[in-house]
């Protein structure tokens, strides 16, 4: 049976897992992405290992005009999905639980470096520090050996494994592919947001992208241009579309790459991304 804890004193009590601890960290408003990164996580630590959900809306990686106060918010719905999977603990606690006040320790925080600086750092001022400074608290607070992170968010994937290389860390951070709707949208609970007819414009997004990638042994720029035309031809313009090398560095002439898109749609600002190899085939 899954329980629901608030504190991290409530985390402390457990009996040591048998096995390793997978934790999977959410904002709530959980969907079949989530879902898949439960089932992975119970699939890294076995029956005798324990899996964690973390269910909380963390403030300081939202900015000035973003979806904080609306962002969706039902942890009877959250558990019910986390039962499901066979979770075992879901941690969802107060905001004054994570950040409780301290003055002492109210200017330091986890930066991300120049890598939190582009793409979606770029629009995002000070989201990745606030994104960085929460999963660092939540991996000391559930101990454990195994984070499960969807591609979706790619870029948070990367600086997440960078921080914890950089900080050596002893737990072993995984992406988990992105799962999709039947139209090729990634799951995200923004999704939401959209109207009918915002969501199927939506769908031009991932449809955009596989022109890019069908283009990809013509070179970056190729993927580039044909990804940005067939969102404009859907009347879509995009914060950004870009390829780069796995690791968010510049674009490789040839070979593993990554691209990544930001579009909004209707007021809501949707990201995907996608690996890709880059050249012709040998």
């Amino acid at each position: 049976m899954t329980r629901v804890l608030t504190t991290r004193a409530e985390l402390s009590a457990l009996e040591p897992a048998r096995d390793a601890t997978a934790v999977v960290m959410t904002m709530g408003a959980l969907h079949e992405g989530h879902a898949h990164l439960m089932e992975v996580a119970r699939d890294r630590v076995g029956d005798q290992g324990r899996v964690i959900v973390t269910d909380f809306v963390n403030p300081r990686q939202f900015g000035a005009g973003e979806d904080f106060e609306r962002y969706p918010r039902n942890l009877v719905h959250d558990v019910a999905v986390c039962t499901a999977r066979g979770v075992d603990i879901v941690y969802a606690p107060h905001v004054d639980e994570v950040y409780p006040p301290d003055p002492a320790a109210a200017g330091i925080s986890i930066q991300p470096g120049a890598l939190g600086d582009i793409l979606e750092g770029a629009v995002r001022p000070g989201h990745f520090a606030g994104m960085l400074m929460v999963v660092a608290k939540l991996l000391h607070a559930t101990a454990a050996d195994i984070a499960l992170f969807g591609e979706k968010d790619y870029q948070q994937l990367v600086l997440i494994r960078a921080m914890t290389r950089a900080l050596d860390w002893p737990v072993r951070i995984e992406g988990v592919e992105t799962v999709r709707e039947a139209d090729g949208l990634a799951m995200s609970s923004r999704n939401r947001y959209l109207d009918a007819g915002a969501r199927a414009l939506a769908a031009a997004i991932p449809a955009a992208m596989q022109a890019g990638i069908a283009v990809a042994e013509n070179g970056a720029a190729a993927v580039e241009q044909a990804t940005l035309d067939h969102l404009e031809s859907a009347g879509l313009t995009p914060d950004y579309v870009v390829v780069t090398d796995p690791d968010l560095g510049p674009s490789p002439d040839r070979g593993a790459a990554r691209l990544l898109v930001a579009v909004p749609v209707a007021g809501t600002r949707l990201i995907d991304n996608s690996a890709l190899q880059l050249g012709a085939n040998p």
